[in-house]
């Protein structure tokens, strides 16, 4: 890295501060927390706030409730230039084009609220997978996350998104002090080929945007050819326009220029989090000639209405829901979200979308795991809570004959401090545990240890 061209005499600093350790801060769900957990606030971002050290997460039972995601807090900044831009627009429709492990997908789901909607997207199979899993623990139903490259969804989608929010692979200086292999990896042509694929991102990502709507652009890195660059080459090859965020001086973000256009960046001396870059644009009104794609094919099928009433029974507010079938399973989506759902299905390879329900069977439904960690689910829904140790025993795929005693005969939620963590069935004296067998945490240590590190 060239950090003297970039911050001069306090590239010294800088490089200090890489060898530090890495600040640990969390973003709760807004929509399953009630209550405003202890800590310091994240300034930049109302949900987020710093822990004092690092606990293992996975013995934290609402971490698999999908209370909180742990994510670092630079990444909320984000947040922050959405509301700036949006100016609390209902209804929006987000494309987080480079989605994946999740942490600004969820970000965004809550912030555009249960009226908007939120495209997630990751083309790399396994990452897909990973994104799917975050987006059912969050549990908010506004997101549907496909497994398309950004130019089939700037082809099946063009100009359809009011915002497009490119969080580009990238060559990673600002996840240095985080992570090792991110030094190990870096090189000048890393980032040459970096910044040649962000701009085949870019491209794509501005088809894919209305006319008047907002791009997102953001790295986790320093040099100018992944950021400042970037702007500059959008500003040469499309209609910008420059939107102005209020920055509160105390939050030790450093503001740059690129084509007129201000440019934040996260320096790990200068502000609690590691190296982020983001900047925010809006397109020009003009539109262009291309039209959508025609449908695939017909993925979503809506439900049989005499289902409805089994179907609608699980959720707290079953008038504002639709209900359609994508191969065996059955789905539910926000009443204004349906139509919308459809569309983007029948055109690319969704994975998943709202909530799944689960199956049925004889006219009764056994619910899916997502169902449970849903923020809708009905209160009537039977609900058993649990103690630490065992939720912790339930996590494990374990079956103690405790809960059992404590359950009502037949399927009921479990929960942790009132967050439900899944399903188990009560038979008798015993319970069949129907948490997903791939998300089975491993381990049998203490958590009660784990904790206290």
């Amino acid at each position: 890295m060239m950090m003297e061209g970039i911050l001069g005499a306090e590239s010294t600093d800088l490089l200090a501060a890489l060898d530090t350790e890495p600040q640990v801060s969390i973003r709760y769900n807004p929509f399953k927390v009630q209550a405003r957990p202890e800590g310091e606030s994240v300034p930049w971002n109302r949900y987020g706030y710093y822990l004092s050290s690092r606990p293992v997460f996975t013995f934290d039972p609402l971490f698999h409730a999908g209370n909180y995601y742990v994510q670092e807090a630079a990444s909320m900044f984000v947040g922050h230039l959405l509301a700036g831009a949006i100016d609390e627009e209902e209804g929006v429709r987000l494309l987080d084009l480079c989605a994946a492990p999740g942490g600004k997908t969820t970000l965004y789901s809550a912030q555009v609220g249960l009226e908007g909607l939120v495209v997630a997207n990751e083309p790399v199979r396994n990452r897909a997978k990973v994104l799917a899993e975050n987006v059912r623990k969050w549990g908010l139903g506004n997101v549907a996350v496909t497994m398309n490259d950004p130019q089939a969804i700037a082809e099946t989608l063009p100009e359809w998104f009011d915002v497009v929010a490119v969080d580009a692979p990238c060559s990673g200086e600002g996840m240095f002090r985080k992570d090792d292999r991110a030094r190990e990896e870096w090189t000048p042509e890393a980032v040459r080929m970096c910044a040649q694929r962000q701009r085949t991102i870019l491209s794509e990502a501005w088809r894919a945007l209305r006319p008047g709507g907002v791009l997102i652009y953001s790295t986790c890195t320093f040099n100018r050819a992944e950021d400042e660059e970037q702007v500059e080459w959008l500003a040469e090859e499309f209609d910008t326009e420059k939107i102005d965020i209020e920055i509160d001086p105390s939050w030790g973000i450093t503001v740059t220029e690129a084509a007129g256009h201000d440019c934040y960046h996260f320096y790990p001396h200068r502000s609690r989090g590691e190296g982020l870059f983001a900047v925010v644009l809006r397109k020009g009104e003009a539109r262009s000639k291309q039209r959508p794609t025609r449908p695939r094919r017909t993925a979503l099928v809506p439900a049989p209405k005499k289902e409805y009433g089994e179907l609608g029974r699980w959720v707290a507010s079953p008038e504002a829901m639709r209900f359609a079938t994508a191969g065996d399973r059955y789905f539910g989506y926000y009443e204004w979200h349906s139509e919308a759902m459809s569309y983007v299905s029948d055109r690319l390879n969704v994975i998943y979308s709202g909530v799944c329900m689960g199956q049925m069977f004889g006219g009764k439904l056994r619910p899916d795991h997502a169902l449970a960690l849903f923020h809708d689910l009905n209160e009537k829904v039977a609900r058993t809570e649990l103690s630490r140790a065992e939720a912790m025993a339930y996590l494990r795929r374990e079956s103690p004959a405790e809960i059992a005693t404590k359950m009502q005969e037949g399927i009921g939620a479990l929960c942790y401090e009132g967050c439900a963590i899944g399903w188990a069935k009560r038979i008798g004296a015993r319970i069949n545990n129907m948490l997903p067998s791939e998300l089975r945490v491993l381990t049998k240590e203490s958590e009660e240890e784990i904790w206290q590190e």
